[in-house]
């Protein structure tokens, strides 16, 4: 008997642990679903997609490949410093000399550096130089059997100036300058354009979400509305075809159920591509439903977008460049002149330490001139089709110009109109709940066919579907005029541009 006992207390001791066991894993799974759904609120979608967006990536790159590139020039315009180094030449060679009419045989042993510091001259696009050139040159004549070891420096100050033309480093300085802003801008356009298109995406994941939720209202009302005919048709107070249309009724309510989870799961899979997430992870978007009409001022939008508006400036930019690419196309035949000026003093000594004990003085004076005489109309040309070019920038900034108040025009004329059109959808879908619920009761009653009843269903889901699609237009329109104008009129203040 102990012993059967044993065994029973063991063995309910082993079925314990297996449910403390089957319960743990089971909290752990459910645990696992819960925290692997995502809720997003439209700030953060946008937040994320602002860091795992394909093209936000290339355009931060961009960005960073100009910045770089501007730094390289400027460092350019700092002193540069070299030193060129050759610790053995030789050569030796045999030459006929004519004068002698023998031949002669020359060996030549080189050593020497070169030491140099530049500083370019960014206001005159010249440059001066300081240099310094150190040699031992050991060399052996056969023609007189003479061999001569000698130590040389050479150390002089250069200037070199052009003339009568362009300051090149200038232009180039500037036209990288203008990249860089160009890329800024760029990058700014694309976060911006980024938030409108993950705000397009929130809402039409939402208004799938919405349309589920109606759907499924729907197909719970059909099921009470079934269940009613079934028990008046069982009780013969209705006819049996009135069954079959709560039926119809039924079937129809499911499958746009279904239809529209089909259509939601869908619209989540595009959203998570466009912010770059895990296409297998279990998102919902959480919707600030509080949407309230905003005061507009049509003029104050106009005036702002006019004078922030990025893209302005990329036109202006590229009048900039337009007149760049004229100067250099002026001086493609140009008359210039370059001056260059050279004092130093030179060395020589069998001793190193003696180079300098009979310097000479080594001026150097040379301008010269580049003179185009006839080229046969070919500048001429060249400018006229610059000229045209600078003309058609002109022309487009005129047009984005138009284009800014046109567009600011429409969106304010259309969030007019959805003010009006929320006003109506929110008293038809007062008006639509309270005929719903005054037929279902009529119905109960039995004063009504489940056709009509089924009417006034569609149409109360009809009515909150356009409430909410009118509520989202509004809120796009919103961010339309934000994007268009650079200033946010849902917190009134300009839109913050972010430079890097």
């Amino acid at each position: 008997m102990n012993s059967t006992k044993e065994n029973s207390e063991s063995k309910s001791r082993r079925l314990s642990k297996l449910m403390l066991m089957l319960i743990i894993v089971g909290c752990s799974l459910i645990s696992q679903n819960l925290m692997g759904q995502q809720t997003l609120t439209l700030q953060e979608a946008i937040k994320i997609a602002q860091q795992k967006s394909p093209n936000i990536k290339k355009s931060k790159l961009n960005l960073y490949g100009n910045q770089r590139s501007l730094d390289a020039q400027r460092a350019s315009l700092k002193s540069r410093f070299s030193l060129d180094v050759t610790p053995f030449d030789y050569n030796r060679n045999r030459n006929f000399n004519d004068l002698f009419s023998q031949w002669n045989t020359n060996e030549d042993y080189n050593s020497f550096a070169n030491f140099s510091v530049t500083q370019p001259i960014v206001a005159t696009d010249g440059s001066v130089s300081l240099i310094n050139q150190f040699g031992y040159r050991d060399n052996y004549s056969e023609f007189q059997d003479v061999r001569t070891k000698t130590f040389s420096n050479n150390l002089y100050l250069q200037l070199e100036q052009p003339i009568f033309t362009y300051n090149r480093t200038k232009l180039q300085l500037k036209e990288l300058e203008l990249n860089l802003e160009n890329a800024q801008i760029s990058n700014s356009i694309q976060l911006l354009s980024l938030e409108q298109d993950v705000t397009r995406s929130f809402y039409n994941f939402y208004q799938r979400q919405n349309n589920l939720e109606i759907a499924s209202d729907e197909y719970e009302n059909q099921k009470v509305s079934y269940e009613i005919t079934l028990n008046k048709v069982e009780a013969d107070l209705l006819a049996k075809e009135e069954l079959y249309q709560a039926e119809l009724n039924l079937a129809s309510s499911k499958s746009t159920l279904e239809n529209n989870e089909v259509l939601l799961n869908n619209a989540a899979d595009d959203f998570k591509l466009l912010l770059g997430i895990d296409l297998d992870e279990d998102i919902e978007v959480l919707v600030d439903i509080d949407f309230i009409t905003r005061k507009v001022d049509l003029a104050k939008a106009i005036e702002h977008g006019l004078e922030h508006r990025m893209e302005l400036r990329q036109r202006g930019m590229a009048i900039e460049r337009s007149q760049f690419e004229l100067t250099r196309t002026k001086a493609l035949n140009e008359f210039k002149g370059s001056v260059a000026l050279s004092l130093g003093v030179f060395g020589d000594n069998e001793q190193a330490p003696e180079v300098y004990e009979q310097p000479n003085l080594n001026p150097r004076v040379a301008i010269t001139f580049n003179i185009p005489i006839w080229d046969w109309g070919e500048n001429r040309a060249r400018m006229d089709a610059a000229n045209a070019n600078l003309e058609i920038n002109k022309v487009d900034l005129q047009v984005e110009e138009n284009n800014i108040i046109i567009g600011i025009r429409k969106i304010y004329r259309n969030l007019q109109n959805l003010e009006n059109q929320i006003s109506i959808a929110e008293q038809n879908v007062k008006n639509a709940k309270l005929t719903y619920d005054i037929n279902l009761e009529r119905y109960r009653n039995g004063d009504l066919t489940s056709i009509d009843l089924n009417r006034f269903q569609s149409q109360l889901s009809e009515k909150k579907g356009a409430l909410a699609d009118a509520l989202i237009n509004y809120k796009m329109e919103l961010l339309n005029l934000k994007v268009q104008s650079l200033y946010d009129f849902e917190k009134n203040q300009p839109v913050m541009i972010n430079r890097y």
